[in-house]
Formats: structure tokens, C-alpha cells, sequence
């Protein structure tokens, strides 16, 4: 079955992690997307990233980049702008990730493009937007962690500030994009009429705050960093040491506290009156840590996710290839391959949009242009 999104031709000007992983998202669902590369820079930055490295193409690029075609033209050049903007003319979006103040010096906007394609969508993903103190500057994944306060809150009490070890600003970002290019692409094809769409690092950033934003923003309250990565509020919730790991909890519900408390064989938990609510749990949230901490440490993780799952929300802490191979994950599909040239089998993460029938292209990551005569022979003028 074809993806919802065929049909939909997106040209992408954009490299690293951000932009990147929001067309890789659009491409799952069956979108063409084609990578503008400058062939004076060596293309996407990503292809240069280590550990894995190999003439200008690495693993790093192939996680990004994989089901995408790639045209390699200089746009400072009369003939690749000119290339450019015939494209434009058959595309239904422009997709970048520069700085906030490049799109419309470089032409990349609605204003700037719609004379060559008036239903044209164009998508802007900077660091900080088009206006303010900051438009200017690049913006990256740990620097607007920083700035938009989750530093302050992730890590344990009285430690220094810590950052997600996964770049999920960059990658909540590139879905946000991806979801107002398809917006505006949704309206363009009924109104004949493109626009802007313009998403930024910190303003996805400040927007996933939300009930910590709305407890800051209307009322005397401030997040702090809670033992165990605890959730602001609710206990139990968050890390806790086995005889053999880490497990994490998560009581979300009194019916979960309740199944906790009788599956642990701690029924006297469950009757002190310090522990009866929700409110009261928060109130006495360390002596409760406390309890629950050394009792944890009783058993190992697999016996506890044994006695507590499914009653009670709880998961080991798992490294990365742990994760990988948990059987959750086979039973989704989340993980597929590409078969790569000089790197054989590549294994990645599957789209995160599933949609029953519909399969992502196999295709690897593009060698930097491998596309360039194929995609601009389709347009008239052009013999390559």
C-alpha cells in the first residue's frame, strides 16, 4: 500500500539532526523528499560524523537520511538557483533548518517563491524564529535545553545540571515541522494558496513545559529536581536501585499505589495514613522514597518487572542495545534495514507513524547528488 503522503514531493534544505529527522518522518509516510546538497561544502554536515566515517558518508547520515534522494546544486550559482527554483515550480514544499534570519535573506520563503509556484509550502525550522534578540543565532538541541529550563529540573537534587541524553528537542522539532509542512500542504491543495510555516527549537521547546509552564505561569510554584527523576507531583514515581540495577515506577494512578503496596508484601505502607493520598504522598515524599528504596534493593529488576508488571507501570532501566532488544520492540516492527554499499546491512529505528500495509522505502541514505540527473531529467529543458 502506497503511504498517505505519496504524491507529496518535499525539497529539503537542511542537514544534522533536526530537519533531518523531521523529513525522515515525512519520507516513512511515503512523502518524496529530496535532499538540495551543496556540492562546495561536501553536503550535509552529517556525513561527516563519527565514529562510523567512510568518504563522506556515515552511519550518522545513513539514520537521518535513508529513503531520501539527494541533488547536489549550488545555489549561489546562476544556473543551480535557476535549477532550484524549476523544481520549486513541481514541489509542493521548501523545507529548511537554517537560522531564523536566512530563509527570507536567501529566498526560501512563501513571499520569495510563490511567483514560481503560488501553493508552495514553506517550512522554516531554526534554533529561535524569524524575529527576537536571537533570530540570528544557530540554536542546537543542548543549548535550548539550557534555555528553556530543562536542565533545571532533570537530574538528582543538589547535582549539577544534566541534559537528555537523547537530542529530544531537535527530534520533538523536526516532528512539529513535519506536522505543519503537511498542514499547509493539506491547505494548499484546497485553497491553491501556500504559506509559511515557521517552528522553532524554543518554541517547541517551551511548548512541552506545559503543566510546569501553567504551575510557574499561575501560581506560587517552582520545578525542582526530584530524587530518583520523580515526577513533580505524583509518588511513587522514578528511579529506584535493585539488588542488581534500576527500576522505574510509575504510580499514575491510586489503583497503581495500591497494587504496588500488595504486590511489594507491604500492606503497612498502604494503612499509614501518611501515604493515603496522592497529597499525602507528595507531602512525606522522602520518607516514603525512603521505604520503598530499601525494599527495592531486596530483589533483583527481572523479579521485580515479574511480581509488579502489569498491575503496577514499571520497566528495568536498560542501556541502549538492551532497549534495542527488548521483545516489546520486535513485536512492533520498530527496527528495519537498508542495505548500504560499502556498509553492507544498516539496521534503524522504524517510522513511529504506523499505518497497516504501508512500508518504508528500503532505500539507503543517498550518496551526496546520486540524484541529480535523475530528478532534474524528469523536468522540461533539461537533457543530463
Amino acid at each position: 500500500m502506497r503511504g498517505p503522503l505519496d504524491g507529496v514531493r518535499v525539497l529539503a534544505l537542511s542537514q544534522f539532526g533536526a530537519g533531518p529527522y523531521g523529513s525522515l518522518v515525512l519520507s516513512g509516510l511515503g512523502a518524496e523528499v529530496i535532499k538540495i546538497e551543496d556540492p562546495a561544502s561536501g553536503g550535509d554536515v552529517a556525513r561527516y560524523v563519527p565514529p562510523f566515517e567512510v568518504d563522506g558518508d556515515s552511519l550518522y547520515f545513513q539514520s537521518f537520511n535513508h529513503g531520501k534522494k539527494s541533488v547536489a546544486l549550488d545555489l549561489r550559482s546562476a544556473g543551480g538557483l535557476s535549477a532550484f527554483h524549476d523544481l520549486v515550480r513541481v514541489s509542493d514544499a521548501v523545507y529548511n533548518n537554517l537560522r531564523g534570519d536566512l530563509p527570507a535573506r536567501l529566498g526560501l520563503t512563501f513571499e520569495g517563491l510563490r511567483h514560481l509556484n503560488p501553493g508552495i509550502v514553506c517550512c522554516s525550522l531554526s534554533g529561535f524564529g524569524s524575529s527576537g534578540p536571537r533570530a540570528s543565532e544557530p540554536g542546537y538541541d543542548s543549548i535550548v535545553q539550557a534555555l528553556a529550563g530543562y536542565m533545571s529540573v532533570t537530574g538528582e537534587p543538589g547535582g549539577p545540571p544534566a541534559k537528555c541524553g537523547v537530542s529530544v528537542i531537535d527530534f520533538a522539532s523536526g516532528l512539529t515541522a513535519g506536522l505543519g509542512l503537511v498542514s499547509g500542504v493539506l491547505r494548499a491543495r484546497s485553497t491553491g494558496v501556500g504559506c509559511n510555516v515557521e517552528v522553532s527549537l524554543l518554541g517547541t521547546a517551551i511548548s512541552m513545559l506545559t503543566y510546569l509552564a501553567t504551575w510557574s505561569l499561575n501560581g506560587d510554584w517552582g520545578a525542582v529536581r526530584q530524587a530518583g527523576s520523580g515526577h513533580q507531583t505524583l509518588m511513587p514515581s522514578g528511579n529506584f536501585e535493585t539488588a542488581d540495577g534500576w527500576l522505574t515506577v510509575f504510580c499514575a494512578k491510586e489503583k497503581f499505589w495500591r497494587a504496588l503496596v500488595e504486590r511489594m508484601g507491604a500492606p503497612e505502607l498502604g494503612e499509614d495514613v501518611r501515604f493515603a493520598t496522592f497529597a499525602g504522598r507528595e507531602r512525606n515524599r522522602e520518607a516514603l522514597f525512603g521505604e520503598l528504596s530499601r525494599r527495592f534493593r531486596e530483589r533483583r529488576t527481572v523479579e521485580w518487572v515479574d511480581v509488579l508488571s502489569p498491575e503496577v507501570p514499571c520497566a528495568p532501566v536498560n542501556d541502549v542495545g538492551a532497549a534495542l532488544g527488548d521483545p516489546q520492540v520486535a513485536a512492533m516492527g520498530m527496527l528495519m534495514s537498508t542495505f548500504h554499499p560499502v556498509y553492507g546491512e544498516v539496521r534503524h529505528p522504524s517510522c513511529p507513524i504506523r499505518i497497516p500495509g504501508v512500508e518504508e522505502d528500503g532505500a539507503p541514505g543517498p550518496g551526496l547528488g546520486e540524484h541529480t540527473d535523475e530528478v532534474l531529467r524528469e523536468l522540461p529543458g533539461y537533457d543530463v
